[in-house]
Parts: C-alpha cells; sequence; structure tokens
C-alpha cells in the first residue's frame, strides 16, 4: 500500500512540474464536496460555474492565450485547410426551389456573404426574383448570428423568424410584410423559434423555455395587431419537452409533450386556433407515439408494441387506440425513423440493417414500393415538401463519396428526377475515393457497423492516419453523408471511419437501449473494440489514430480517454458532456431534469453507482493521455461551459505525459459554435490542423 501511494505521489509530482515548465494555467483549488448515498467526491474546480466572476473568465481566457501560444505551429496548416475548404464551396449559388402555393422558395448565397439571402418567384421559375430577406444585412458584424424558422404564412403575406444572437437559443421573433418589404414592430423576445401558423395567416402558435432550465415547456398564441398572447398549453412535468408543428395536410396544430421514452400529443383545428387543445391520447410509460393527419383521417407512429414502431391509422373523430388500424406492420430489422403523409401517398422513412430506406405507399391500393439506390453505404432524408396534393416527393440523396443531391420522385410513376448536385470545386472526383461498410464484433458479440471512406489506393499496413468519429446516445442515428471539408484529410492520406455504436438507433430501437442508462459502457467499449479492430487490420496504428466527437459524443471521448489512453495518438472534442453525475444531481442547470430517461436519476444510488463508474471527471487518474484540443462555448445552452474548464483543470493536475491539452472557450458562441458559412469552417480548419499537426503534416 506505501508503494503504491508513493508511486501516485511521483507521478503527481511530476504532472505538476510539467505544467511548470509549459507553463499552462491552472485554476485556484477550492475544496467543494458533494455526499450522497455515503460516498463522497471532492471537486476542487466546482467554482468554475460562476459564470460572472471575473476570476472565471480571467482563467478561461488564460486558456485561451495558452493554447493560442501552442497551436502557433498550426497556424500555417490551419489557414491552408481553411483556405483549401473555402476554395471547394461554390460562393454564388442557389439552393433548390420548392413549390409552396402559387411560389418557388428558395435560399440565394452571393459571394463573400456568410449568410443566405431568402427569394422567391411567383408562378414560375422564369419568373423575376422577389428578395425576401437579406440575412447579412440584418447580420451586419455581429460576432454571432442565428436565423431561425423563416416560415411564410399560409395567404404568402407574411414571414416570421427568430434571431438569436448570443448562443443561449433564446430566438427574438420577429414578424416580415413580404408585399411591403418592412419588418413590423411587433417583436415577441425570448422564443424557442418552433412556431407556426394558424390557417389565418393572422395567427401563430409557438413556443418559450424555461428561462433557468431552458426547458421548452408553454406554448402561446399571438395575434397580429392583437391583445396580449394568450397561454395555450403549459407542460408542467419538468422530465418533458414541448413542442409545436403543423402537419403537412394543413388540418391541424399538433402540441407534443416529449420524454425520452414516451410522448402525449394534443392538436387544435388549424381553421381555429383560439381552440383548446384535444388530447389524442393521454401519455402511458414507455409508450411513444407521433401524430399528423392526412386530411381525412390521422396517421400514427406506435412503439407498442413494436420495438421498431409500427404506422397506424384512426379516424378524425375517434383517437382512442381501439380505433386504430395498422397500415406498416413492426418489423425487427428496420426501424421507422419517419414519414409524411400526401392527399394520395405515404412516404415511410426507415433505418434497416444501418442504412436508409423510403419506402412510397398509395392511400388508396395500399401498395408500397421502394426507392432504389445504387451505393452501398448511402443516406437519404426528406427534402422541402410544401404541398400535400403533390404526387412528387423530394428527397435528399448523399453518401461518402457523393455530395448532397436533391431528387424529386414521382409517386405515380416510380420515376427520378435529379433536381440539383451541391457543387464541389477545386476539381473533386468522387472516383478517386472510396467507402465501405464494414462489421465489427464486440466485446460482447454484438456486429457494429463502421463507414470508411478513403482515397484509392490505400493499403491497410498500419500507416493510415485514421480519423474515428463517434456519438452514441439519444438513440440519434450518424449518417454516412458527404463533407467536402473531409477531403482535405482524404486527400492527405487519412481515412474517416464513423463507428454506428450502440446507444444510437443504427440497427433499430434495441441498439438505443442497448445503449443508455445502465448499459451506457456499451457506448464506449464499441468504440474501443472498433478502434482495436483498425490496428489488428492494419488499417492504422496507435500512432496514427485519432478520435473526434462532440456533446454527448465528448462523453464517449472522455470515457474512451480514461479507459484506453494507448489506442490514439490525438482525441479533439468539443462541447463535451464530461461531468455526469453532478450535472444529473442539479436541477437548477439547464436540461437536466429530462435527460434522466437517457442517463438514469443519480439520486437513485444504482444510478450514481452506475455513471460514477464511468463519468470522464470522475474518473481521471495518473496515467499518460493522448493529445487533446478541447473546445467549448461560453454561453452554450446544452453543455455549460464548465464542465469542460473543469475536465481540462483536472487532467492537468493529473496526467503525468507531456503531451498537448488545449482547451479553447468561444466567448462569444453556444452549442453550436460560430455561426456563418466561413466562419464554420475556421472551427474545423482547427480541428483538422491539429490532428495534421500530430501526423507531422504541414501542407
Amino acid at each position: 500500500m506505501k508503494k503504491s501511494l508513493l508511486c501516485v505521489f511521483t507521478l503527481l509530482m511530476l504532472s505538476a512540474c510539467a505544467q511548470e515548465k509549459t507553463g499552462a494555467p491552472m485554476p485556484e483549488k477550492k475544496v467543494h464536496k458533494h455526499e450522497l448515498h455515503g460516498d463522497v467526491r471532492v471537486d476542487d474546480y466546482f467554482w468554475l460555474r460562476e459564470r460572472e466572476n471575473p476570476e472565471v473568465i480571467s482563467y478561461l481566457e488564460a486558456e485561451n492565450a495558452y493554447s493560442d501560444t501552442q497551436m502557433q505551429p498550426m497556424k500555417g496548416i490551419q489557414q491552408i485547410l481553411f483556405d483549401e475548404m473555402k476554395s471547394r464551396i461554390k460562393e454564388d449559388d442557389d439552393s433548390a426551389p420548392y413549390k409552396y402555393g402559387d411560389y418557388y422558395y428558395f435560399r440565394r448565397f452571393v459571394t463573400g456573404n456568410e449568410y443566405p439571402i431568402y427569394v422567391r418567384k411567383k408562378g414560375s421559375l422564369e419568373a423575376p426574383d422577389e428578395v425576401l430577406l437579406d440575412v447579412n444585412k440584418l447580420a451586419g458584424d455581429v460576432d454571432y448570428f442565428a436565423l431561425r424558422g423563416f416560415k411564410v404564412s399560409p395567404d404568402h403575406k407574411m414571414a416570421a423568424y427568430g434571431v438569436d444572437t448570443k448562443g443561449r437559443r433564446f430566438y427574438d421573433l420577429y414578424f416580415l410584410n413580404l408585399e411591403t418589404g418592412e419588418t413590423s414592430s411587433e417583436v415577441i423576445e425570448d422564443t424557442t423559434a418552433n412556431f407556426v401558423w394558424a390557417n389565418d395567416s393572422q395567427t401563430i402558435l409557438y413556443g418559450r423555455q424555461h428561462p433557468e432550465t431552458l426547458r421548452s415547456y408553454r406554448v402561446y398564441r399571438h395575434e397580429i395587431d392583437g391583445d396580449a398572447d394568450a397561454l395555450v398549453f403549459e407542460e408542467k412535468d419538468e422530465t418533458n419537452y414541448l413542442g409545436v408543428s403543423k402537419s403537412l395536410a394543413g388540418k391541424f396544430i399538433f402540441l407534443t409533450s416529449s420524454q425520452t421514452l414516451s410522448n402525449e400529443v394534443r392538436y387544435i383545428s388549424a381553421e381555429s386556433p383560439t381552440d383548446d387543445p384535444t388530447v389524442f391520447l393521454p401519455r402511458e410509460e414507455n409508450h411513444e407515439y407521433f401524430v399528423v393527419d392526412g386530411g381525412d383521417r390521422f396517421f400514427i407512429v406506435s412503439n407498442e408494441g413494436a420495438t421498431n414502431f409500427r404506422l397506424l391509422e384512426a379516424p378524425l373523430d375517434n383517437t382512442a387506440k381501439g380505433a386504430w388500424q395498422e397500415v406498416v406492420a413492426h418489423r425487427d430489422n428496420a426501424l421507422i425513423e419517419d414519414y409524411e403523409v400526401f392527399q394520395d401517398y405515404i412516404a415511410v422513412h426507415l433505418v434497416e440493417d444501418g442504412l436508409s430506406q423510403i419506402e412510397i405507399i398509395d392511400r388508396a391500393s395500399g401498395v408500397s414500393l421502394r426507392v432504389d439506390f445504387d451505393e452501398d453505404v448511402y443516406t437519404a432524408s426528406s427534402g422541402s415538401n410544401a404541398e400535400f396534393t403533390a404526387t412528387t416527393y423530394r428527397y435528399v440523396y448523399e453518401s461518402l463519396t457523393t455530395p448532397e443531391s436533391i431528387y424529386d420522385f414521382d409517386m405515380s410513376t416510380n420515376e427520378h428526377d435529379l433536381i440539383k448536385e451541391k457543387a464541389v470545386l477545386g476539381g473533386f472526383d468522387r472516383d478517386n475515393y472510396e467507402s465501405q461498410r464494414i462489421f465489427v464484433s464486440a466485446r460482447d458479440g454484438a456486429q457494429v457497423p463502421v463507414s470508411l471512406v478513403y482515397k484509392k489506393g490505400m493499403q491497410r499496413n498500419g500507416k493510415n492516419p485514421t480519423l474515428q468519429y463517434g456519438y452514441g446516445s439519444y438513440g440519434s442515428i450518424i449518417e454516412p453523408s458527404f463533407g467536402s471539408a473531409k477531403l482535405s484529410l482524404l486527400d492527405r492520406g487519412f481515412i474517416y471511419a464513423i463507428s454506428h455504436i450502440r446507444g444510437g438507433a443504427e440497427m433499430g430501437r434495441e441498439w438505443y437501449y442497448d445503449g443508455r442508462q445502465l448499459n451506457k459502457k456499451n457506448t464506449f467499449s464499441d468504440f474501443i473494440d472498433v478502434s482495436k479492430y483498425m490496428i489488428e487490420e492494419g488499417y492504422t496504428s496507435p500512432d496514427h489514430l485519432y478520435a473526434r466527437g462532440g456533446s454527448a459524443g465528448g462523453l464517449l471521448m472522455g470515457a474512451v480517454v480514461n479507459m484506453a489512453p494507448e489506442l490514439y495518438r490525438g482525441v479533439s472534442t468539443r462541447v463535451p458532456f464530461v461531468d455526469v453525475v453532478t450535472t444529473m444531481l442539479d436541477e437548477d442547470i439547464p436540461l437536466t431534469a429530462g435527460e434522466w430517461d437517457e442517463w438514469g436519476n443519480p439520486a437513485e444510488k444504482e444510478y450514481y453507482d452506475y455513471m460514477k463508474s464511468y463519468s470522464p471527471y470522475d474518473n481521471i487518474q495518473a496515467q499518460s493521455y493522448p493529445n487533446l484540443l478541447v473546445t467549448t462555448g461560453l454561453h452554450d445552452s446544452q453543455v455549460q461551459y464548465w464542465e469542460p474548464a473543469k475536465w481540462v483543470a483536472k487532467l492537468r493536475e493529473y496526467k503525468t505525459d507531456e503531451n498537448l491539452l488545449l482547451l479553447k472557450t468561444d466567448m462569444a458562441a453556444g452549442h453550436s459554435g460560430k455561426t456563418g458559412r466561413f466562419k464554420k469552417i475556421e472551427d474545423t480548419a482547427l480541428y483538422y490542423g491539429f490532428f495534421l499537426y500530430l501526423e507531422g503534416i504541414r501542407e
């Protein structure tokens, strides 16, 4: 025992010497104790949550200055990457127009501009442009500008949109007269920017979040030039989030209260927005259901007795479960991810054996067909479908080697029409690259899908630099999508690997259940097992393997560097969720109560003990860690900035190596990072430059 303690003491002294030598900042230690279930956790950096404390700001600024100094040798490659990535963007470009009523709507980008211009044409695509809103003029020179929504009223005379200039995801709603071009003096402050128009084109229903917990919990009704806004519904259950939506048919407005594993839907006639909402079906434990209408009936996706969901229909005058009739049965190997109901057809999005599928169902005959795709690794999702009576279905197709492509699928003739493929400049040739899907056996036998892309000619000699990405939470499906920025890695010999680990839903809903709450460690071990496979099979080696993940994927990064630091040369993580136990015990900070379904409630000892066994902050130890680049935003509304700040401080205290440990805090941004199409590239160039520098690549 004495020898063990002496070793730990020696390691800590070496770590302290390393910090002194590098001049890295270290915040003051102020003892704070968390006591629960007979357990005491000492948190010396708990005080960093004091957002208004000048000492906290000074520490974050000191970390930024230190990171800038340490990354000075990387500036050259970062600039090369930025110029390269920007050069692939077609700066003068229009999005694919979509038809809504008598108009075609689209967004225009102009050379040098960060933000889009909203435009429409009346009657045909040959009609003159009507410029509706130039976001660049709105944004001016502010550091952060996020516009969300931009929804046109049913009579096409008004538009509403939300603006956030702080990154905290509180949006002010503005109203634009599309006939005069004037913005109304009416402004609704501090909304979620989740809103819908009623059919009178004078009323909107919009959401508000709680000012402290940031939980979306109320829906209000606002009438243009009307009286004070009226509360439509308040969701009082702190574990539920409230959203508002409108069916494509335009008949109803839906208010959906959602937990991770249950839902409750209310609906209001879009013709009578002052009506009280009607409960579709009272909430039931572990029952998730979602509703739209198809004009003459309701369509429901439900997981009752159907882990991967099934599609049902119900009459408008009887929403009891006894009246539900099955349209699409449950399938063990295919998860219903989304659906859109048209007057004559239904488009159902599936994830089958880890890949996107689209099935089109004829409402009259019940006959279904599947849209064909010709690549082995790809993703397909719904596009801009705005008209209930349409017989064409717009979808977005892309793969790791095919840029985003907008298609119209004629549901009556089964013909595809390519509307627009996103231009990639700079001599891009998809034939220079290759993608594949492999399956890796996890330690318990689970088959983990991995999507790979690399430049043709790659040899499995253990020398390929490889960037492995993962997320694995909330049932989110990480699609194998195209990204022109990745070309800067691929062209320099990198393999890019997406690990579709448990906690996501790529292999169905059970894949998600096997990576949440008391199964969460499967997420981490899956990622590690993929890393080991890539090394054993000669794709790469520990000297050339890098990892990246953000938010809940940052939890993944924090866990794997504690569990298997020897596998990775470098790790980059953005807004990482790394102080799991402390955050999940604090109901006063944003979003905690609603997260218990995902992680468990540590007020219960079983969950406390399990969380503590993997929480990155609580499991830092005296050992060598990979080179680490950690980024966050001071105004992050999802993962508070102090989690990565505390994590980095404690890592500095304990780690025994002299590898890079860098924390960069964007003092003007939130969870999503920078805004603007070019400003965002700065972040990507920062991350990729870090990996290339470690790999010894300077140009």
